[in-house]
């Protein structure tokens, strides 16, 4: 079984970019991000808005461990 975790907290700090500031450049709301990062919500658009902002592919924003 995998188990699949949002990294997302992570790279935001390593960039140095706020959940507020990756709003502004994704156009997702602040509130889908924190979702997204609590693990609790997974849009198919918002994920993909999400890596385009930050220059990463989907697979980028999640650790997978088998």
């Amino acid at each position: 079984m995998l188990d699949v975790k949002p990294k997302l907290t992570l790279i935001l700090k390593e960039r140095g970019i706020t959940q507020a500031k990756l709003s502004e450049l994704s156009g997702i709301p602040q509130s889908a991000i924190s979702r997204f990062d609590r693990n609790t919500q997974h849009s198919d658009t918002h994920l993909f808005a999400i890596a385009k902002a930050l220059g990463l592919n989907v697979e980028d924003l999640f650790e997978v461990v088998e």
